[in-house]
């Protein structure tokens, strides 16, 4: 009699006898040849999915800081959904031009939905600096955050990027806040106690709130 084997574990799989007919012996090898073929197929689905999860895990994707919820992680995710890294045309602007002239608000103070030297809000900020270099931008710090390539390592910020915050003020948004990044770790942003003013990211208040950049400039 032969004695045929699984492609693992050495597991029986049929045991036929030599001394049948030739017919049934073709029967019983063919039907042995079918469970090898199964055999292979689940081990072949079986590398595909660890192969899959390995490589979610070698290669996550961006991983944010400062979501402490469900409902962060729900807003987080519409947010995604509704469209992220749009381009920007920056008509020739430069990093470096964009902080010089938000720099000129410094001590501007705040109120809600103003964008002019008399007073201003967060977003109005930076709609005010980016058409005093002829680029369009909403005015809503949402809105704004949808705009250049999405940068989630606060470390890897440079001169010219904007920043942005989630819980900073009570409201349904999910970005509540948003700033422009000046390079050695601070950002110029609207302040609702001071007015227009350059923080450090580092920031007990801040750190705790900021949520990613976006790189507008290549």
């Amino acid at each position: 009699m032969v004695i045929l084997f699984s492609l693992s574990y050495k597991i029986p799989l049929k045991i036929i006898p030599i001394f049948t007919s030739f017919n049934t012996r073709s029967v019983l090898m063919n039907s042995s040849s079918r469970h090898k073929v199964i055999t292979v197929i689940i081990l072949v689905f079986i590398v595909q999915l660890l192969v899959s999860h390995c490589s979610r895990r070698i290669y996550p994707g961006p991983s944010f800081s400062n979501i402490e919820s469900p409902a962060d992680r729900r807003k987080l995710q519409a947010f995604l959904d509704s469209g992220i890294e749009k381009d920007l045309d920056t008509r020739g602007a430069s990093p470096a031009g964009i902080v010089r002239t938000a720099r000129k608000y410094l001590g501007v103070p705040h109120c809600m939905g103003g964008k002019s030297m008399k007073c201003m809000d967060c977003s109005g900020l930076l709609v005010a600096v980016f058409a005093g270099n002829g680029i369009s931008l909403p005015h809503n710090s949402e809105e704004q955050a949808r705009y250049g390539k999405l940068i989630t390592d606060k470390e890897k910020l440079k001169q010219g990027d904007l920043v942005f915050f989630i819980r900073s003020y009570n409201t349904p948004r999910f970005i509540t806040h948003s700033g422009i990044c000046t390079g050695n770790n601070s950002f110029i942003h609207t302040s609702s106690s001071r007015g227009v003013t350059i923080t450090s990211l580092d920031d007990a208040w801040w750190e705790g709130k900021f949520i990613f950049g976006t790189r507008i400039f290549n």
